[in-house]
């Protein structure tokens, strides 16, 4: 059986705390998501290194991840990876996007992004599920659907319209669009599965060291976070099942 092979979209540089911590991003996304017997590549999109289109066969998956950018920028590499996201959806390749990859899988293809209303969304959020959720089949795997699931996220941007095609299959109290798909074969979720406890609480000493939230507001949100827990094994559980076409 040929092994399975995956490729990370980078579109964040690596922090010096992540670098220190857990090697990467890239390999945060891999202690995540991967499993013996797979090959994990990545490129780093947000530099300009992106996958040559005839090798894109060569990969079961793709997940696209955050970013401090904007969604809605007109840089060049996030124009080309528009690109590359409307070519990995013709060609019916499994992509999951997380945070700014979920938001611009929803502008690649035809859906609307921008600032959030309600400002700043950071913190462990329970995130709501729309009923029915079994009947999408990448969730077949799941012995249980809960009604709802805590998940990290730290996000000013969001999900205003989703693609024609897409479906919402996930809302919060703040965000409307927590996590949407298109058939069996694009996946976006606003928030951050991939992400522990001390990842977001160093990104948000950041925030507040570079001045981009109020002081106040971040020792608030850190305060909520220390105790707050992710449901994170079941949402691992379902980017996995996603990504690996687990029925």
């Amino acid at each position: 059986m040929r092994e399975k092979r995956f490729a990370v979209l980078l579109a964040a540089r690596d922090s010096d705390y992540v670098k220190k911590v857990h090697g990467g991003y890239f390999d945060v996304f891999v202690a995540a998501f991967g499993d013996g017997g797979e090959r994990w590549d990545y490129f780093r999109v947000v530099d300009g290194e992106f996958p040559a289109f005839n090798k894109l066969d060569a990969y079961d998956g793709f997940v696209l991840s955050g970013s401090p950018h904007d969604a809605y920028g007109n840089e060049r590499w996030i124009s080309k990876l528009c690109l590359l996201l409307q070519t990995l959806f013709a060609l019916k390749k499994r992509v999951l996007g997380v945070c700014f990859g979920h938001q611009l899988l929803c502008r690649a293809l035809g859906g609307r992004v921008g600032r959030a209303i309600g400002g700043w969304e950071i913190g462990v959020k329970r995130v709501n599920f729309v009923e029915n959720l079994g009947k999408f089949k990448s969730f077949g795997h799941l012995d249980v659907v809960p009604h709802s699931a805590s998940l990290i996220e730290i996000h000013q941007d969001e999900v205003w319209e989703v693609p024609l095609e897409g479906e919402i299959m996930a809302y919060s109290e703040n965000t409307n669009v927590e996590m949407f798909a298109i058939g069996e074969h694009i996946l976006g979720i606003q928030g951050h599965p991939e992400y522990t406890k001390d990842i977001l609480l160093n990104l948000i000493d950041r925030l507040i060291n570079t001045n981009t939230i109020d002081r106040g507001f971040g020792d608030e949100a850190k305060k909520r976070v220390d105790a707050a827990e992710p449901d994170r094994k079941f949402w691992l559980k379902i980017c996995k099942g996603f990504l690996k076409g687990a029925r």
